[in-house]
């Protein structure tokens, strides 16, 4: 297992741009909540992230407005500012029979209980999982970057996640995000296990 355990801000701009290829769903009403959960819980692993609309004023924060949870090939992606945290979707985050993906939990735990009390079941800190491997970047960008050679755009970061409507490119930006915190375990997971192996030949 060769990976860098830091990338340059020259060697990451230099990295091409990766794109989210697989299928992305808005959930904005109950009934669509329910069958998108449905189908997550036929999974093993799963992507997870959130997104909330930036504020410029000092002291004031707002709620998180978005939910991503992504599989191998498909993203649902939780209008949380137009339904909230529907039961559903609270029972699916303690389930630990599915495990999530996420990167800097804490924080995400913290601002989605702001909405609704959630008890996560089954999650990991990829900021925790990539130093067993020698990574000593924190950020989604530079950790994929190390792995995969592929630079994560940022350019929707700070857009209106409580737009009436979300565009194309926050939709693209929005399942990237989640979708490549399950690739990057899935590498990682099947690295260690060909290791594994190869220590027991």
């Amino acid at each position: 297992m060769d990976l860098k355990n830091k990338i340059s801000k020259e060697e990451l701009s230099a990295c091409p741009a990766e794109v989210y290829n697989g299928r992305a769903y808005v959930i904005q009403t109950l009934p669509d909540a329910e069958k998108a959960v449905n189908y997550l819980r036929t999974q093993s692993v799963v992507g997870f992230d959130t997104e909330t609309k930036p504020s410029f004023v000092k002291g004031r924060s707002n709620q998180v407005a978005l939910m991503q949870i992504s599989t191998a090939d498909v993203c649902f992606l939780f209008r949380l500012n137009v339904i909230g945290i529907p039961p559903c979707l609270l029972e699916f985050l303690k389930d630990k029979a599915v495990m999530k993906i996420g990167l800097s939990l804490r924080d995400d735990f913290r601002a989605l209980n702001r909405r609704a009390a959630i008890e996560p079941g089954n999650f990991l800190d990829l900021q925790n999982y990539v130093k067993s491997f020698g990574i000593e970047e924190n950020s989604l960008t530079k950790i994929y970057a190390i792995i995969f050679g592929k630079r994560i755009s940022k350019a929707q970061r700070l857009s209106n996640w409580e737009a009436p409507l979300m565009t194309e490119r926050q939709i693209a930006y929005a399942a990237l995000d989640a979708w490549t915190t399950r690739e990057i375990f899935i590498h990682l997971n099947s690295l260690q296990a060909n290791a594994d192996n190869l220590g027991n030949v």
